[in-house]
């Protein structure tokens, strides 16, 4: 089955969705651990979070499988992003640390080759060309990368995130003016705490494909999910909370679009 979602847009703008899929291989089924079965770290609802961007004609890509199966925000040589605690290509752990797989159930290594080869390069193959089409449309291209997590992972982070995380791999995957534009949007509005590359900097996707200097521009967006949804079983959508936050979210992508927008 593919491995993807993909809808073109006419805006140079695409947005990526790599941590919404709850779809599993047989192998990786039958080995979760009963903490990891309910696929708790999972970026629930971020596709109907982001739905608008549909409307406004941004290409929108979505990975079916769950992160469990293989991280499509992690290079494939599975070298760790930060520093302090995080997962891999194929988590070993949840973000609590809780192990991911049963002992002795673990996919084997040419299982999950099988899996970077079926799933995690045709996402990125997507990512390239879409990418490459833009530029050639517009002379440059956006990559919007959308993540959610808990507000609370003592093992991640301490106390509760900020609200709207937001990274560029310390500046290098935009330009300044773009940092700036995104800066003033979080700072106009009074109902969520912001902060720039500070605990989430933007995964792979971000730091790969962002290359300003290539006129092609990456930006990530760590959101807290208790401003959308409930954060814990069955992780229900919160129609309320959704609408409000989508409201500085569509601010965030015009002002985006503004800023790349040749002058």
């Amino acid at each position: 089955m593919n491995p993807f979602d993909f809808t073109q847009g006419t805006l140079p703008l695409l947005v990526s969705i790599p941590h919404a899929g709850t779809r599993l291989t047989p192998e990786v089924e039958a080995g979760l651990s009963e903490a990891a079965r309910g696929l708790p770290d999972t970026d629930w609802h971020i596709p109907l979070l982001y739905d608008f961007v549909r409307d406004l004609g941004a290409s929108v890509l979505i990975g079916h499988y769950s992160r469990f199966v293989v991280d499509l925000n992690r290079p494939p040589d599975n070298q760790p992003l930060y520093s302090s605690a995080t997962t891999g290509l194929f988590p070993e752990t949840l973000f609590d640390g809780t192990p991911t797989f049963s002992p002795g159930k673990t996919p084997d290594a040419t299982t999950r080759q099988g899996y970077i080869d079926g799933i995690w390069q045709p996402y990125h193959q997507q990512i390239q060309q879409e990418l490459v089409r833009l530029k050639a449309q517009h002379g440059y291209a956006l990559l919007f990368d959308a993540h959610s997590i808990a507000s609370e992972i003592p093992r991640l982070f301490e106390g509760r995130l900020p609200d709207l995380n937001i990274g560029t791999n310390d500046g290098a995957s935009c330009t300044s003016a773009m940092s700036t534009a995104i800066e003033a949007v979080c700072a106009a509005q009074q109902d969520y705490s912001w902060v720039i590359n500070g605990r989430f900097k933007g995964g792979y996707i971000t730091r790969a494909y962002g290359q300003p200097q290539q006129q092609v521009e990456a930006v990530q967006l760590e959101l807290a999910q208790l401003n959308y949804m409930d954060e814990t079983p069955p992780y229900a959508w919160q129609q309320a909370r959704a609408g409000e936050l989508q409201k500085v979210l569509k601010a965030l992508i015009h002002a985006m679009l503004a800023e790349a927008e040749p002058r």
